[in-house]
């Protein structure tokens, strides 16, 4: 199965299923010098991890895995060396016979069907490397893309921007990370409790989407044909399961506005914003954004701006019916232990994509010809 690796130069490749001893990654094209320790990695994974209280945990399955990480080279003395950094991390709280009855039967909504017709065989514990349990190892690697970034003045803020159809108002961005459910207002988060709750008794699931901020990028990275910055960014966005569409800026509103509405206008900086420097020395910034900072597939040097739409999980606690090997439909109900939703966990996740396509960016921008 290919398709494991992501980046060209900064690169991540993960391994590992849900239910196997447990998952990794190892990330090559870090340049050395970086200090990195365990430490920033776990901070990262604890706040994937679920059940995580004033998280979300209402949405949360019942696996309780303390995602405790380990380096394994590319680090010493604190710092990287440029060699390839590897990281484990150990699965101690699977229960693969919950997924015993689902051997013969593929579940609606998963990737089962796809594994079987693809490989002919399935991993049906839990999914197997569709499981969201690998996110875990793009979140270690992400935390490693972040500590790079930071070095270049590039910060990146993310936040759940709605939840079972409440929005929330996108008042605090930066401070989303510190409150329950990566909400960006005060009041929005309760709502969102009360959902998952009634979900969780009515044994279903829901949706949501993540809003993803990149701020400090410079202007210029990215390429105009195929591999503009936000093609690569919705190519990220849309490898994380439950994505089902990735919008850029003002995304689908777009549709419903004429062009002297969409564009944003180039204006001189000001003491309070200034977005790049043109030839010349001529500071610049926008009057809106609605391009999401990328215009011809390059940073505009406005805060690039990403949002996520993610699907309900397909496990639910509903009676369900599908179609066994033999052709015979059968009574489906599934076992194990599910998220309510893939939100707010997503929202580290997607934020690790966005590092790790901002910092193979930025690289690749070092290599490019004068």
């Amino acid at each position: 199965m290919n398709g494991n690796t992501f980046g060209r130069i900064f690169r991540l490749t993960t391994y590992g299923e849900s239910h196997g001893p447990g998952l990794g990654g190892v990330v090559d094209g870090c340049p050395a010098g970086l200090d990195i320790s365990e430490a920033d990695l776990q901070k990262a994974l604890d706040e994937r991890r679920p059940g995580r209280e004033g998280r979300g945990g209402e949405a949360s399955t019942a696996r309780s895995e303390e995602d405790r990480v380990r380096l394994l080279s590319g680090v010493f003395e604190g710092k990287t060396t440029g060699a390839p950094i590897a990281f484990h991390v150990e699965n101690r709280d699977a229960r693969s016979a919950d997924y015993n009855a689902l051997a013969a039967v593929p579940r609606p909504g998963h990737a089962d069907l796809g594994f079987l017709m693809k490989h002919g065989r399935r991993d049906y514990r839990g999914g197997g490397r569709s499981s969201g349990r690998e996110t875990l190892c793009r979140v270690a690697g992400g935390a490693i893309a972040e500590k790079f970034l930071e070095r270049q003045g590039v910060r990146i803020f993310a936040c759940v921007a709605e939840f079972a159809g409440i929005v929330a108002r996108l008042a605090d961005l930066p401070g989303a990370f510190a409150r329950p459910w990566f909400c960006p207002d005060k009041e929005t988060a309760a709502l969102w409790t009360e959902a998952a709750a009634k979900a969780r008794d009515e044994g279903d699931s829901l949706g949501g989407k993540v809003r993803v901020e990149i701020h400090g990028l410079p202007a210029g990275l990215g390429e105009p044909v195929f591999d503009k910055l936000d093609a690569r960014l919705a190519y990220a966005f849309m490898g994380v399961g439950a994505v089902k569409a990735v919008e850029i800026g003002s995304g689908c509103a777009a549709a419903g506005m004429k062009g002297s509405e969409h564009n944003d206008l180039i204006l001189p900086a000001c003491p309070d914003e200034c977005c790049g420097t043109l030839p010349g020395n001529i500071a610049y910034r926008f009057a809106s954004n609605n391009a999401g900072g990328i215009l011809g597939g390059m940073s505009s040097g406005a805060p690039v701006c990403v949002t996520a739409t993610l699907k309900p999980l397909a496990s639910i606690g509903k009676t369900q019916r599908s179609m066994d090997a033999l052709g015979e439909i059968q009574d489906l109900r599934i076992g194990g232990r599910h998220d309510i939703s893939v939100i707010p966990r997503v929202t580290p996740v997607l934020k690790a994509m966005a590092a790790l396509c901002a910092a193979d960016f930025t690289l690749l921008q070092r290599t490019a010809p004068i």
